[in-house]
């Protein structure tokens, strides 16, 4: 009779400690389900991976499991993905709410503030989507020109540059497709500041990374001797590149902002405390700077945005 107690004895063991296990594994399972996945996703440029890959880490650190699609793909296409919700939350930029949104006042997005407070209640309203904490930059659409011709010629500003242009200067200009045909963009300088440049003194990359536009300007590859550029790019003097002043204040102002959809961010509101000091830290010197590590030293941008956020003590 004795080997009937023992087995039963084992038996009870088994089923406690299975039930354990279980219960152990049932916990891990909601644990996990309540932090994440979260789909990060970036533009096709240097600041957009770079962003990405911050948030990326932020999330990592607070214990969220992701999915990394950084460097995504232009404006149109991860606008899109984040509307159908096959993305959560990407870096996108305040000025582009005057390209979404039509308004009455399209000096709005000139203004920092207003413009942000602006896009933040228009996205939510039309598409369920939250706006995070802005980072003190201006990452605005810009043109750059080769720093010899510019001294050659006198070149300074964009109305310096239509008078070049006007008068018969030779041009080449690489932009993406996007900067080219978006009314707020190029068509913008050009109204603006009177001059037009045809289809062959174009050449057009479908990606928006402003490190091949000024790096073909700065080779002078294909005769490229302007080049599409944003106002946080870190190359532009490394590359012997001059930025135009837009003196008519033609383009808005382009603070990076994370944007999440709000499902993502009602289940986990924490990650608006988990974003909002990085981007604010990220003033105008400091992406410059970071930015430069990616296009200049061909440093990786995971690397980099790890580097900083561990320096400055968000993550370990």
């Amino acid at each position: 009779m004795l080997w009937r107690r023992l087995l039963f004895v084992f038996m009870v063991m088994v089923s406690f400690y299975s039930g354990v296990s279980f219960a152990s594994g049932s916990k891990t399972s909601e644990g996990e389900a309540a932090k994440g996945p979260i789909v990060i996703a970036s533009k096709i440029d240097t600041e957009g991976a770079l962003l990405g890959q911050m948030i990326i880490a932020m999330l990592k650190e607070n214990g969220f499991k992701v999915v990394d699609k950084t460097e995504f793909g232009p404006t149109d296409v991860i606008r899109k993905a984040i509307i159908n919700g096959e993305i959560d939350i990407y870096p996108e930029y305040t000025g582009n709410g005057g390209f979404f949104f039509e308004s009455d006042d399209p000096t709005i997005w000139k203004d920092p503030e207003k413009g942000y407070e602006m896009v933040k209640k228009l996205d939510y309203e039309k598409n369920k989507i939250i706006w995070l904490t802005p980072a003190p930059a201006n990452n605005t659409w810009a043109l750059a020109i080769r720093k010899d011709l510019a001294d050659r010629e006198g070149i300074k500003t964009l109305e310096d540059f239509a008078r070049y242009v006007n008068n018969g200067g030779y041009v080449k200009v690489a932009a993406s497709e996007e900067f080219v045909t978006r009314p707020d963009a190029l068509p913008a300088f050009e109204e603006a500041y009177g001059f037009k440049l045809s289809r062959n003194q174009l050449i057009i990359l479908s990606g928006g990374n402003t490190a091949q536009t000024e790096q073909a300007a700065a080779a002078g590859t294909d005769g490229v001797n302007v080049a599409m550029a944003y106002g946080t790019d870190g190359a532009l003097a490394a590359l012997g590149l001059w930025v135009m002043e837009d003196t008519r204040g033609v383009q808005p102002v382009y603070e990076p902002t994370p944007i999440v959809r709000e499902e993502i961010y009602n289940k986990y509101q924490e990650i608006e405390d988990i974003l909002g000091d990085v981007f604010q830290s990220l003033d105008l010197v400091t992406l410059q700077a970071l930015n430069a590590k990616i296009a200049v030293e061909g440093q990786n941008p995971k690397d980099v945005a790890e580097d900083y956020l561990r320096q400055e003590g968000f993550i370990r």
